[in-house]
């Protein structure tokens, strides 16, 4: 389990990084959320405060319990993330036209959220297991097979956006794992080959729409173009310095929809201008290298796949998040990963960061 010792060798200056994310993200949704006629803050704004603090709570459990518990319990983990995915599509709460959650009675859960962890912990395993790593094709096929189930059981909420996430998990460990370059060239040409049978089969009649208008958004200003034009209008407004803490107007009077969720992004810009967006940039890059850093001094092979594979999530949901509010991307529903809305993310995110941490704690331990 834990041992006092391994606390002198957590890494307090990422942790620090991670709690002012946080701490700024709850800032700008406070922002984005207040209602100004009461003057008080919003109900969104004290759920994420609880979140946050369940989050780290979360994170100090992950990070005292020895990671490799997790990574020798890989298959239940799995059967247990693949059957509760399944009772969501059963039984889960419908809300906006996607069933995504899971009622507790005084919160909803959305397990989609801790599929990225869950799967990381399942890959690592996997490619720890095999003696060449992922330079065998039959591991690469295996873990692949492990990908596709919970791919597209949440891609059926629907959820595709969620779902992509867990694409760059497999790739990032598989990367690591000793992927060969001809292996690289054969999943690119089979994505080129299924993409026409996922654009007319699987995608839903607004995904494609959102895609369709995603290079020329001004053709339908008003529908599936409207979110990119306001995001990218909400950003440019913020010029150097910003509007101002809580002036920002596209937020304020809600011309950007979700805008505390999918778009905190585009507020932070509007309100604190290009200086706060470089802070908050500078803030994800340094906790990006610090958990690198973790993978690169890790004791055993397992516990760099595994930091590898949180990251890559991580990664990819920032970089996504920063580009479609910057309207370089297509809009999906990603959240910024500890600064958007959304309790599940926030608490899924730092459990993350606790494996992170685990893993960097444990380099010198037998």
């Amino acid at each position: 389990m834990f041992e006092r010792r391994l606390i002198a060798h957590c890494d307090w200056s990422m942790l620090a990084a991670i709690l002012l994310l946080s701490g700024i993200g709850l800032a700008m949704i406070h922002s984005a959320t207040y209602d100004s006629a009461t003057q008080s803050a919003s109900q969104q704004f004290y759920t994420q405060l609880y979140a946050i603090g369940l989050g780290l709570l979360v994170l100090a459990v992950f990070s005292m319990i020895d990671y490799r518990i997790f990574t020798n319990h890989a298959v239940l983990i799995y059967v247990l993330l693949l059957a509760v995915l399944v009772y969501v599509l059963v039984a889960g709460i419908v809300h906006g036209g996607a069933r995504r959650w899971v009622s507790f009675g005084f919160i909803n859960f959305q397990p989609s959220e801790f599929a990225r962890l869950f799967l990381a912990v399942v890959i690592a395993a996997l490619f720890n297991e095999s003696r060449n790593g992922a330079r065998n094709l039959g591991s690469l096929l295996m873990g692949a097979a492990v990908l596709v189930a919970p791919f597209v059981l949440i891609a059926k909420e629907p959820d595709l956006g969620t779902a992509m996430t867990l694409l760059p998990v497999f790739l990032g460990i598989a990367f690591v794992a000793g992927l060969r370059f001809r292996y690289i060239g054969m999943i690119v040409l089979l994505s080129l080959f299924v993409t026409p049978f996922v654009w007319t089969y699987a995608l839903q009649d607004y995904q494609r729409s959102r895609l369709s208008v995603f290079l020329a958004p001004e053709k339908d200003s008003q529908g599936a173009g409207y979110q990119q034009i306001q995001a990218k209008i909400t950003v440019g407004s913020g010029g150097l310095t910003g509007k101002g803490y809580t002036r920002g107007t596209q937020g304020q009077y809600k011309f950007l929809p979700v805008v505390h969720n999918d778009f905190i992004f585009s507020v932070l810009a509007e309100e604190l201008g290009f200086f706060g967006v470089v802070v908050v940039l500078g803030l994800y890059l340094f906790v990006i290298i610090r958990a690198l850093a973790a993978a690169e001094i890790a004791r055993e092979k397992i516990g760099t796949y595994l930091v590898i594979g949180v990251v890559s999530g991580f990664v990819f949901q920032v970089v996504y998040n920063v580009a479609m509010s910057a309207g370089l991307a297509p809009v999906k529903g990603l959240t910024l990963p500890l600064m958007s809305y959304g309790g599940s993310s926030v608490i899924a995110t730092l459990a993350g960061f606790g494996l992170i941490l685990n893993v960097r704690m444990r380099r010198f331990s037998s």
